[in-house]
């Protein structure tokens, strides 16, 4: 058994593969396994460049599916993974040299399942260096309590949100799928491992650099009202599939409404000026709608 499991899907990312898997290969780490999954690349380098990375280094696994999106793919790397901890490294992103060493080596130290550490935001060929790794300190021993961790759902203070920049004991993902045919699959999964974590810990480092990219499903979900209400339907059904794992563990049910009730209604309240009167009536009325199908379910639970 490997110490390390690295997942990565892999879908049309030719330009920006060889950076992310050279710093992986440059690891001072080095007791890892790659599962990488093309799921269905049709560029016509990106399947090329991972069979040139399985010949040059035997710790580089390649398996190829049917385009099934990113969560599919994240489903078969897992079934694949032999490690002790699971992590993934999106395909354009790029890790520091010592990115493993220092997560491991604080595991070792602490117990922890699931230690994170901070990112740094690549984009336009400029570094923009992540402010939350500060905020760890701001806890003893950097233990992050785990309902701060998962309310990072709605906030995003902490970073905490992704299945990336992390590792975990891969017991947190005994049972675990991720949901598939989703966007923002981070937002739509991330809390079920939270669920299962005991201990988690925080790195008040920056170790991965999170490359956001001209047609990446970050950028793009930015560039007009339709794909920013997509997301926002999106977000708002991840939302609330989380309330609902949540009531079913019957896990601080209590805190997690109130933040769910309280983010709703910042929604309304930051609608874009920029939007026309039909945009936002339309936004409004969706978060409405939404907000009080939430309060008839409170008063249901009584």
């Amino acid at each position: 058994m490997v110490k390390i499991s690295i997942g990565m899907p892999i879908y049309n990312v030719a330009e920006y593969l060889s950076k992310c898997l050279d710093s992986i290969i440059n690891q001072t780490f080095t007791d890892f396994e790659v599962i990488m999954v093309d799921d269905g690349s049709t560029d016509g380098r990106s399947f090329e460049i991972c069979q040139e990375y399985v010949e040059r280094d035997k710790r580089f696994r390649l398996i190829h599916q049917k385009n099934g999106g990113r969560s599919a793919a994240r489903n078969t790397a897992l079934k694949n993974m032999t490690g002790e901890y699971i992590t993934w490294v999106d395909s354009d992103d790029w890790i520091e040299d010592d990115y493993f060493e220092r997560l491991i080596r604080t595991q070792e130290r602490t117990g922890a399942d699931m230690v994170c550490i901070g990112i740094k935001t690549f984009m336009n060929n400029e570094f923009y260096m992540g402010s939350h790794q500060d905020k760890y300190g701001a806890f003893p021993g950097h233990v992050i309590p785990k309902k701060i961790g998962m309310s990072d759902i709605f906030w995003g203070i902490y970073a905490l949100i992704s299945v990336w920049g992390n590792i975990m004991d891969a017991k947190l993902y005994k049972g675990v799928v991720f949901s598939e045919g989703i966007a923002l699959d981070d937002q739509g999964n991330k809390f079920k491992l939270f669920l299962q974590s005991e201990k988690i810990v925080g790195i008040p480092e920056l170790g991965y650099v999170y490359r956001i990219r001209s047609g990446s499903i970050t950028q793009d979900g930015v560039t007009n009202f339709e794909k920013i209400f997509e997301g926002k339907v999106m977000q708002i059904t991840n939302l609330e599939k989380s309330m609902y794992y949540i009531e079913n563990a019957n896990y601080e049910v209590d805190y997690f409404h109130s933040l769910y009730s309280e983010w709703l209604d910042k929604q309304l309240q930051s609608v874009d000026s920029g939007w026309d009167d039909d945009q936002q009536e339309r936004y409004r009325s969706f978060v409405l709608k939404h907000r009080k199908l939430f309060k008839k379910r409170l008063v249901k639970r009584g």
